[in-house]
């Protein structure tokens, strides 16, 4: 754990390379728009300033913005990195699980959002890390290339050159990065599962999220690593990686995350329940949800590295109140 703010010399100076390829289902969208959804880390603006420039390909020819998608053609993004001067840095305490030349890996607290957004200008993971090391500026997103929700805790790893970021974003697209969760859910599940449900907006909530028929595809598979009186201890891993995909597989499932403010159900007294384990359970302020081991290929090395980051202490105490209550 490193708690000092500190740097490691950048010496990667590598242009953006990053190729994807159409499917079917996105055969007559325009360039401009496929782009947005297949380099989500980049604006739409700066895409198109690519597309015009000729830096962003359709099979190594270059198209105007408007140019119709028949599906199946590669894009590929060959760009130089502009330095971004909207998020500015600010002193905010990491804690720095590792640190090299290309990638920093984070334990993330809860409370912080990994970058600004609307109502979190600043105070953000990015902020910190654009302190921590000012030549993330010249990454999309300061090299943030996947997050977790404002409350939800545990390990991220962030590109720190163009090299790594290209090799993360591949990575993810391929689902060749493991995540693995730690949760307590409401209600006891007797037997590990898997949620094959496709997520996307709710129809009337634009806010959350849900499983709907032409939502995306989603895999989350659980096991019971403790049964409690009432909840679950529950270790969750991905196949895919949607916005709160653990939280609304669970609730649709029945499992709601306790803490959940969003997907959660009321909190009511399981019989034999104490009043004060009740009190603990109302009064945990987030969803009981933790990202505790990340494994990845290392973009300098190719070999597979696992970080992993202890369950914090919110939950801890919460499970031994459970615990309590179990035996």
């Amino acid at each position: 754990m490193i708690t000092e703010l500190g740097r490691v010399k950048q010496s990667e100076s590598n242009r953006i390379r990053i190729t994807a390829t159409a499917g079917p289902e996105h055969a007559g969208m325009r360039l401009d728009q496929l782009a947005a959804i297949l380099f989500p880390d980049f604006s739409r603006a700066r895409l198109q300033k690519w597309v015009r420039s000729g830096e962003l390909t359709v099979d190594g020819r270059s198209f105007k913005t408007t140019y119709r998608i028949g599906g199946g053609e590669t894009l590929r993004l060959d760009a130089l990195p502009e330095r971004q001067g909207e998020v500015l840095p600010q002193d905010i305490p990491l804690d720095i699980i590792h640190a090299d030349e290309d990638i920093i890996v984070v334990n993330k607290p809860a409370g912080l959002v990994v970058h600004p957004a609307a109502g979190h200008p600043d105070g953000t993971l990015q902020n910190a890390l654009l302190y921590f090391d000012s030549s993330l500026a010249t990454l999309p997103r300061s090299g943030i290339v996947h997050r977790l929700d404002k409350d939800t805790t545990g390990v991220m790893v962030v590109a720190r050159s163009l090299r790594a970021h290209t090799s993360l974003v591949e990575q993810l697209q391929a689902r060749q990065m493991s995540r693995v969760y730690e949760a307590v859910a409401k209600g006891e599940t007797r037997s590990n599962g898997t949620v094959d449900a496709p997520i996307g907006r709710h129809p009337r909530d634009r806010k959350r999220m849900a499983v709907v028929a032409a939502g995306k595809p989603s895999v989350t598979h659980f096991r019971v690593m403790q049964h409690l009186q009432g909840f679950s201890h529950l270790e969750v891993s991905l196949e895919s990686g949607r916005t709160h995909q653990i939280r609304v597989h669970m609730q649709h499932v029945g499992y709601p995350l306790v803490g959940d403010p969003v997907y959660g159900k009321p909190n009511k007294a399981v019989k034999g329940m104490p009043v004060t384990l009740l009190e603990i359970i109302r009064a945990f302020p987030r969803q009981a949800l933790h990202a505790r081991r990340l494994s990845l290929i290392h973009p300098a090395g190719g070999s597979m590295v696992c970080y992993e980051a202890p369950l914090p202490a919110d939950i801890e105490g919460l499970l031994s109140a459970l615990a309590e209550t179990t035996a």
